[in-house]
């Protein structure tokens, strides 16, 4: 009882996590789940199976609030889906030991990612088609990687299409999170096909889901109360520390590197963290002298008297 409440939590934290980021639910959960001693490959599973129920609630949120480009997502999720099988089925074959590294260095490099992402101001988009050329191998790439990393799609897929600035923000989160329904199903299906019912740990599933549920509400009062560019750097050093530690374990090297490794991946998080508070700060001034430009401009629009 008290490991599957320790289940929802994480399941609770991964969706605050992707609540307020638009991204980051697969990373954060799987991440947590090797801590509590779950096989890289039954926790990817396990997470992916999980999502299918999350991502379809947040599929339809998104559509009936109109974030959804349906362009994107049906270019997008098919190249997402294919990858995520291959990746699912790839990482099946792997023992628990040759997969731990393998997992934990790509939320390793996911985490850095996340950290960097979210210590420099956003830049502002001009909506434009996006390239069918740029979303196939997007998706393609992005599928494999959330498969065998347990995470990804959101790490890749948001933040490219983001810095394409073809896309408003919301519209980028809501086919992303949309897409991401097909790709969570076409994983399930690869672990199924590779690992059998065994791969799936269906209370830790349940248990997911709870917390995923629980967790939806309140990381929409998360995303307005806290800027989502802090949560981003201090999710991206949480997922670098305790991936760091993983790797130093399977490696042995955690006696005669730890002792040095650990801080300094504390005064990097910390770096990170005030330039993530830095530049919130920037995108907020330059939003608000835009807005100020904007509103001074003259009406150039004929009056009808």
């Amino acid at each position: 009882m008290h490991r599957l409440v320790v289940l929802a939590l994480v399941g609770l934290a991964a969706q605050l996590v992707d609540g307020a980021l638009g991204m980051a639910y697969g990373v954060t959960s799987t991440t947590l789940l090797l801590l509590t001693g779950v096989a890289p490959a039954s926790a990817s599973a396990s997470v992916h199976l999980a999502e299918i129920g999350t991502t379809l609630a947040s599929g339809l949120s998104h559509w009936r609030f109109g974030n959804v480009d349906w362009r994107v997502v049906t270019r997008i999720a098919i190249p997402g889906a294919v990858g995520a099988f291959a990746g699912a089925t790839a990482l099946s074959t792997l023992s628990t030991s040759a997969a731990a590294p393998w997992t934990a260095g790509i939320l390793l490099a996911l985490g850095v990612f996340l950290l960097g992402r979210f210590t420099r101001p956003l830049r502002p988009t001009r909506p434009r088609p996006v390239r069918t050329r740029l979303l196939a191998p997007l998706g393609l790439v992005a599928g494999f990687v959330d498969a065998t990393g347990g995470g990804g799609w959101g790490p890749i897929a948001t933040p490219t299409l983001l810095a394409s600035g073809r896309m408003e923000p919301r519209k980028v989160i809501g086919s992303v999170s949309t897409a991401e329904f097909l790709v969570a199903a076409a994983a399930s299906a690869g672990f199924l096909l590779g690992l059998g019912r065994s791969g799936f740990v269906l209370p830790t599933v349940l248990a997911l889901l709870a917390g995923g549920i629980v967790g939806a509400p309140l990381a929409a009062w998360l995303v307005r109360a806290v800027p989502a560019q802090v949560i981003g750097a201090a999710v991206g050093g949480l997922i670098i520390l305790t991936n760091t530690r993983t790797l130093l374990r399977a490696f042995d090297l955690e006696m005669s590197a730890g002792h040095w490794l650990y801080p300094l991946i504390g005064v990097v998080w910390v770096a990170a963290l005030f330039l993530s508070v830095r530049a919130m700060r920037r995108t907020r001034s330059v939003d608000s002298t835009t807005a100020a430009v904007v509103e001074s401009e003259p009406d150039l629009e004929p009056s009808v008297s």
